[in-house]
C-alpha cells in the first residue's frame, strides 16, 4: 500500500530529528528524500534545520530535479538524489548526511573507494547476507557543479549494480533503501563501520 504525501512527509521531518540528534546532519547540512510516485520525488527544501523540519519544509519534484511546486526551491543535490530514483525503481528513500566520520575518513582516505570486510554489521546491508563479504563504497572528489558530479557517480552505480551508499569527499555520505526505515537502518550500519576504521587507523599508526 502506497503511502500519502503527507505519511512521506512525515517520514521525513522524522528522519531529520533523529539525524540531527545523532550528530550526523548538524545545523542546516544534508538532505532526505522519500519516492512519491514513479516520477516524482518528496525532498527537504534548500536552506532548512534538518531537526527543525516541518510540513512546509518538504516540496514535490519531477526526476530531472525540477521543483513542481512554486516558490519552493530544492536542495542544490535534488540531481544526487533524482538520479538514484531513476537508476532503481525500488529505491523509496535516499540519505545524505553529514558526519564527522563520515566527512573525516573521506579526506584521509587517499584513493577513490574504501573496503569493509569482515564487520558482522555488513549484514545491515540490503543484500548482505554474510560478515564473510565486502563492502565497497566509492568515494568521489566534491564539486559544486551538481551536474558533473551526477555524471562522474552514474557510471560507478551502472558497473556496480549491489552498491548500497557513497561518500562524497570531505562533504558527506549518500545511502538509499526500498523505504524509509532500510535507508535509516544503513546510516546506522555505515556510521558504526566509519568509527570502527578511523579508530583502528589510529591505533595501527601509534
Amino acid at each position: 500500500m502506497s503511502l500519502t504525501r503527507e505519511q512521506l512527509a512525515q517520514q521525513i521531518i522524522d528522519a531529520g530529528r533523529f539525524l540531527y540528534g545523532r550528530g550526523w546532519s548538524p545545523a542546516t547540512s544534508s538532505n532526505y528524500s522519500a519516492r512519491l510516485s514513479p516520477t516524482e520525488a518528496l525532498l527537504t527544501v534548500s536552506g532548512k534545520h534538518k531537526g527543525q523540519l516541518g510540513p512546509d519544509d518538504v516540496l514535490a519534484t519531477d526526476l530531472a530535479g525540477n521543483s513542481l511546486e512554486p516558490g519552493k526551491k530544492p536542495s542544490a543535490e535534488t540531481l544526487l538524489h533524482t538520479q538514484l530514483y531513476a537508476w532503481r525503481p525500488q529505491i523509496g528513500a535516499v540519505l545524505h548526511t553529514h558526519s564527522v566520520n563520515a566527512t573525516v575518513l573521506s579526506r584521509l582516505t587517499p584513493g577513490d573507494f574504501i573496503d569493509f570486510e569482515d564487520y558482522e554489521l555488513q549484514k545491515a546491508f540490503s543484500g548482505v547476507s554474510t560478515h564473510e563479504s565486502r563492502v565497497r563504497v566509492p568515494i568521489f572528489d566534491n564539486d559544486q557543479d551538481i551536474a558533473r558530479l551526477a555524471a562522474k557517480v552514474q557510471p560507478w552505480l551502472d558497473a556496480h549494480p549491489d552498491c548500497v551508499g557513497y561518500l562524497i569527499r570531505g562533504h558527506g555520505l549518500y545511502t538509499w533503501g526500498a523505504q524509509m526505515s532500510d535507508a535509516l537502518r544503513q546510516i546506522e550500519a555505515f556510521e558504526f563501520l566509519f568509527e570502527c576504521e578511523l579508530k583502528t587507523r589510529s591505533v595501527l599508526n601509534r
